[in-house]
C-alpha cells in the first residue's frame, strides 16, 4: 500500500505534468521523475506514465470543446495516422531496444523548439494551397510521429504540435487543442498494448492520472488568457532544456 504522503506527492506531480502537457506537450518533465522518485524502475515508470497521460488528453479536451467545435473531422483524420503509427511503434518497442532512437532524439526536440517559434511567422501569412507533395510529406510525418510516440515518445507532442501548425491554418489555441486529442488517442493505443505486454503500476498510476486530468483541464484555461507568443517561447525554452538533457544522457554518460 502507498502512504498518504506518497499519494499526495504523485497527485501534485500529476497536476504539474497535466499543465505541462496541455500547455507545452511535455508532461514527462514532471510526471516521469515523480514515478522514479517513488521507486518505480525506469522502463515500468515510462509505461505507467503512459497509463496516466491519457487523462491529460481527456481533461484538456473537455476544457477546449469550444475550440474544437467544427474541427472534429480534422481531429479524426489526423488521429487516424498517429494511432496507426503508435500501434507500429509499440510493436517496434517490443521487438527492438529504444536505444536506437536515443542518439537522434535531442536533435528532434531542439529542432521542434526552433520550429515552434518559426511557425508563428507561418500563421502571419495568408492561407494558400500547398502542393500535393507537401501535403503527403506532412501526413507521412504525422504517421512517423505516431510511430515515435509508441516507440519512444520523448517530447513527441511538441513535434506533433509543430506539424499541425504547418498542416492547418487555425489559431494556435485550436491547433494545440487538436494536438491534445490526437496525442491522447495515440497514448491510449500505446496503453492498451502495454497493458497486455508489460507491467503497469496501477496504484501509482491512479493518483497520477487524477492529477493529470486536473492539470490538463486547467492548462487549456491558461492558454485562453495567455498570449500565444509567450506560450510559444515557453514551449521552445522547455524543448531546449529537454533536448540538452537527452543530449547529455545520449552522449555524455
Amino acid at each position: 500500500m502507498l502512504s498518504f504522503f506518497t499519494i499526495i506527492f504523485i497527485f501534485f506531480g500529476g497536476i504539474a505534468g497535466g499543465l505541462l502537457s496541455s500547455v507545452a506537450s511535455m508532461a514527462s518533465l514532471a510526471s516521469y521523475p515523480v514515478l522514479l522518485a517513488v521507486g518505480i524502475p525506469p522502463v515500468y515508470a515510462n509505461v505507467t506514465n503512459d497509463a496516466a497521460l491519457i487523462w491529460t488528453g481527456i481533461g484538456s479536451t473537455i476544457s477546449s470543446l469550444k475550440e474544437l467545435k467544427g474541427h472534429w473531422k480534422q481531429v479524426a483524420f489526423y488521429a487516424m495516422f498517429t494511432v496507426l503509427g503508435s500501434i507500429l511503434g509499440c510493436y517496434l518497442l517490443l521487438s527492438f531496444p529504444s536505444k536506437v532512437f536515443e542518439k537522434v532524439v535531442p536533435f528532434f526536440i531542439a529542432g521542434s523548439g526552433v520550429m515552434v517559434i518559426v511557425s508563428a511567422k507561418h500563421h502571419n501569412l495568408e492561407p494558400h494551397k500547398r502542393p500535393l507533395w507537401q501535403e503527403i510529406f506532412y501526413i507521412a510525418a504525422l504517421l512517423a510521429m505516431g510511430v515515435y510516440t509508441g516507440y519512444f515518445g520523448a517530447a513527441g507532442g511538441v513535434i506533433v504540435l509543430v506539424l499541425l501548425t504547418y498542416i492547418t491554418n487555425e489559431k494556435f489555441i485550436v491547433v494545440n487543442a487538436i494536438k491534445n486529442v490526437v496525442c491522447g488517442l495515440a497514448n491510449l493505443v500505446a496503453l492498451i498494448v502495454f497493458a497486455f505486454t508489460s507491467h503497469i503500476y496501477w496504484l501509482q498510476a491512479i493518483p497520477l492520472a487524477v492529477g493529470m486530468f486536473i492539470g490538463g483541464y486547467l492548462g487549456m484555461d491558461i492558454l485562453k488568457v495567455v498570449p500565444a507568443k509567450y506560450v510559444r517561447v515557453f514551449i521552445a525554452a522547455l524543448a531546449f532544456i529537454q533536448a540538452a538533457y537527452f543530449f547529455y544522457k545520449a552522449y555524455m554518460l
